[in-house]
């Protein structure tokens, strides 16, 4: 049975963590906390340590510090572990977790861009993009 809790908790704080840095964070955290804690109180104060977690795992990801990140997946895994171990009705809303789309991405952009054309998206197909024609330097038309 510990094999199980420790894989459910190793599953539980990577989906966390893709969570987090996911469009579907806003409607997770809530849920997340209400799962893990058992009164109001309890419920707040996740609710608090997940927004500080995600906080810090942003900044890691956008200074590249992945060891950063690993400290943060591990601390969930432990904790998740934890709870499970002292409440075991835990284990079927832990496998409930919303799960991140697939293939999410954290995109930061930087740096002295005056003009330019952004696009993110998960997969772009058969589009086209059109730019100006190119003036050519002294030609004349007659």
């Amino acid at each position: 049975m510990q094999a199980e809790l420790i894989a459910l908790a190793t599953s539980g704080a990577t989906t966390l963590v893709t969570l987090m840095i996911s469009d579907a964070w806003t409607q997770a955290k809530g849920r997340i906390a209400h799962m893990l804690g058992r009164d109001a109180d309890e419920q707040d104060d996740f609710l608090q340590e997940l927004e500080v977690s995600r906080v810090t795992l942003l900044h890691a990801l956008e200074s590249g510090d992945s060891a950063q990140v690993a400290t943060i997946e591990a601390e969930w895994r432990s904790r998740l572990l934890r709870l499970l171990q002292s409440d075991p009705s835990l284990i079927e809303k832990l496998q409930s977790l919303p799960v991140a789309p697939a293939g999410t991405v954290y995109n930061n952009i930087s740096g002295r861009v005056r003009s330019g054309l952004v696009i993110q998206a998960g997969r772009i197909e058969g589009s086209t993009f059109h730019t100006p024609p190119e003036e050519s330097a002294g030609r004349t038309e007659a």
